[in-house]
C-alpha cells in the first residue's frame, strides 16, 4: 500500500515537472520568435535609412561612390519607380520625415536592458494640481521580489516636450529611485517634439470640445511612442498610468496567467477593468496595435481604438453584437479580482476630475475563472440578482439561480462542433456552501452521428441516450461534476446540465472549465 502511495506522489511530482519544463520551453519559443521579429523590424529600419539617403542625394554620382556594388543595386531597387510602396509609419505622419530625430527620444536615463518578462509602461505628463508618478513607483518596485527586479523593466514615458520640465521630473526621478535606475528596472524617455505634428487644427467630434479632442490625440500618439520603445525589450508589454496602486504578487499573478494561456490566441489580457489600466499585450503584437492607432489617432481615444482593433479581428458583420462580444471574448480576457487600483483625483487633462475606482480591486473572489470555447449559453431557471449564465461561463462572475425544479437546465451550444477533453462544473462559494446542484447530470449531444457506435457496442450501452439526442456522461457528486469525455464522442456542439429532481436550495455554480482536446 505504502509502494503504490510513493508511486503515485512521484508520478505526480514527473508530471508537475514536466509541466513547468513545457512552459519554459513555451517561453523560450516564444522570445526566440520575438527576436526574429525584432531583427526584420531592424531590417526595415535600414532600409527607412537607404531611402532617406537615396532622396537626399538625389541621383547624385558623388554621393553614391562610397557605396559597395550591392549597396547601389539595392539603392535602385529601392528607387525603381515600377515597385509597389508598403505603407509605413511616414504614411500617416509626414511630417516625422521633417527631422531625423522625430523618432529618437530626446531624453533617454537607463542601462537599456532587455530580454525580460515584462515591460511595464507607464506614461506620465504635467498635471497642475498634483502628481502621483513617486507614490505609483513606489507600489509597483516594493511589492517585486529580488528574482523579479531583475525579470521587468518599468519604462517612464514623461509626455511633455519642455526641456526644462522634463529634466525636472528627471533630477527628482534619479534623486529618488537611483538604485533602480543604475540596476536596469528603470527606464526614462521622453519624445522630441519633431514627434508630435500640429494638434491645434484637429476636427472637434463626438461633442468633444477642442481641447478635450487634442488631450486624447496627443494621448494616443504618447502611447505609441512608448509601445514602440518598450517593444523590443521584453515578452510581454503591460501598460499601466502614473496614478495607480498595485496588489501583492501582481507581477508573478500576471506573468502565471499569461504562460497559462500561452497556447490561447489572445490579444489582450485585461487586469484592470478601467479605461487602459493594466492592459497587458504580447510584444510582437504591439506593431499591429501601433498602426492601428497611428492611422485613427485623431478620430478616437485609445480604449475606444483597442476595441475596433479586436471587431476587426474576430466580430462577422452578418452576425449579431452579442456573438462579436462572445467573440472578442475569447481574445480579450478578463482576470479577477483587478491588481491595480486607481487612485488619481486630478485628471491630466486641466480641470477634470475623475474619481474612478476600481470595484474588483478588493472584492474577495467569489468565483474561479477558465477560458472556455466561444459558446452561446442559456438556463431554464431564474437568474438572481444580475449574477448571469453569461458572466459565469466568461469567468467574470458566478451564476446563481432560483430553486431548480426536475426538468430544469444550464446548456453550453459551441459556436461550432470541437473536440472537448475534459469538463469541470462546481457549485458552492465560500459565503453559500450550500447552494449546490445535487441530483443532476451533465450530457453531451455529439456533432451529426458521432457516438452512434458506443450505442452498438452492447445491448446496454455505457452511456444513456436522451429523446433530445444527448449522451449522458455523468452525474453531480457533492455538488460538483468533473470528469473526461469519451473521445468517440467528439466533436460535441453541446454540452448541458439536466436537473433530475426538484431541489430544496438554490444554485450558485462558481466555476465553469470546458478544455479542448489537443490539436
Amino acid at each position: 500500500m505504502f509502494f503504490v502511495i510513493e508511486s503515485s506522489q512521484a508520478y505526480k511530482e514527473k508530471l508537475i515537472a514536466y509541466q513547468h519544463e513545457f512552459h519554459a520551453l513555451r517561453e523560450r519559443l516564444r522570445v526566440a520568435e520575438h527576436r526574429t521579429l525584432q531583427r526584420s523590424s531592424e531590417l526595415n529600419g535600414v532600409l527607412e535609412q537607404f531611402k532617406r539617403i537615396v532622396a537626399a542625394s538625389n541621383g547624385s554620382k558623388e554621393a553614391l561612390s562610397n557605396f559597395s556594388d550591392d549597396a547601389k543595386k539595392l539603392l535602385k531597387d529601392l528607387t525603381n519607380k515600377n515597385a509597389l510602396k508598403v505603407p509605413n509609419i511616414y504614411h500617416h505622419m509626414p511630417h516625422l520625415l521633417n527631422s531625423e530625430e522625430s523618432l529618437q527620444p530626446a531624453v533617454q536615463v537607463g542601462s537599456g536592458r532587455t530580454g525580460v518578462s515584462l515591460v511595464l509602461g507607464i506614461p506620465t505628463v504635467k498635471r497642475k494640481v498634483k502628481s502621483y508618478l513617486a507614490e505609483t513607483l513606489h507600489s509597483l518596485i516594493d511589492k517585486l521580489s529580488p528574482e523579479e527586479k531583475l525579470d521587468c523593466v518599468i519604462v517612464v514615458f514623461i509626455g511633455e516636450t519642455d526641456l526644462d520640465h522634463v529634466h525636472s521630473v528627471l533630477e527628482n526621478l534619479e534623486k529618488e529611485f537611483s538604485t533602480e535606475i543604475n540596476s536596469g528596472l528603470i527606464e526614462v524617455i521622453s519624445p522630441p517634439i519633431a514627434y508630435y505634428p500640429e494638434l491645434s487644427n484637429l476636427r472637434e467630434t463626438f461633442g468633444d470640445s477642442k481641447e478635450r479632442v487634442r488631450w486624447r490625440t496627443k494621448q494616443n500618439l504618447d502611447y505609441c511612442f512608448l509601445m514602440m520603445y518598450a517593444q523590443k525589450k521584453g515578452i510581454y508589454y503591460v501598460q499601466l498610468e502614473d496614478d495607480i496602486v498595485a496588489k501583492d504578487h501582481y507581477f508573478s499573478t500576471m506573468k502565471n496567467f499569461a504562460l497559462q494561456l500561452s497556447s490561447e490566441d489572445w490579444m489582450v489580457l485585461e487586469f484592470s477593468q478601467l479605461g487602459f489600466i493594466g492592459k497587458m499585450f504580447q510584444s510582437p503584437d504591439l506593431n499591429l496595435i501601433v498602426e492601428f492607432i497611428l492611422m485613427f489617432h485623431k478620430e478616437k481615444p485609445i480604449d475606444w481604438l483597442l476595441d475596433h482593433i479586436l471587431w476587426v479581428k474576430v466580430c462577422n458583420p452578418e452576425k449579431d453584437a452579442k456573438h462579436c462580444e462572445r467573440q472578442k471574448s475569447n481574445i480579450r480576457i478578463r482576470f479577477r479580482p483587478s491588481l491595480f487600483q486607481h487612485v488619481g483625483l486630478h485628471s491630466s487633462l486641466a480641470g477634470k476630475i475623475q474619481k474612478l475606482t476600481d470595484k474588483d480591486f478588493m472584492k474577495p473572489l467569489l468565483h474561479k475563472m477558465h477560458v472556455n470555447p466561444p459558446a452561446e449559453v442559456s438556463t431554464s431557471l431564474k437568474v438572481y440578482q444580475g449574477h448571469s449564465l453569461d458572466k459565469a461561463y466568461l469567468g467574470e462572475d458566478f451564476f446563481w439561480g432560483i430553486t431548480p425544479l426536475t426538468g430544469d437546465y444550464i446548456l453550453v451550444k459551441f459556436d461550432k462542433p470541437l473536440n472537448i477533453d475534459r469538463y469541470l462544473f462546481h457549485t458552492g462559494n465560500t459565503e453559500h456552501p450550500g447552494d449546490l446542484l445535487l441530483n443532476t447530470s451533465v450530457e453531451v449531444l455529439p456533432y451529426k452521428d458521432s457516438g452512434s457506435d458506443l450505442l452498438q457496442e452492447t445491448k446496454e450501452s455505457r452511456y444513456k441516450r436522451t429523446e433530445d439526442g444527448f449522451f449522458r456522461i455523468g452525474t453531480f457528486t457533492n455538488g460538483v461534476a468533473e470528469g473526461a469525455i469519451d473521445q468517440r464522442l467528439n466533436p460535441i456542439t453541446a454540452i448541458k446540465l439536466s436537473i433530475l429532481q426538484d431541489s430544496t436550495v438554490w444554485v450558485l455554480l462558481d466555476e465553469i472549465q470546458l478544455k479542448k482536446a489537443a490539436n
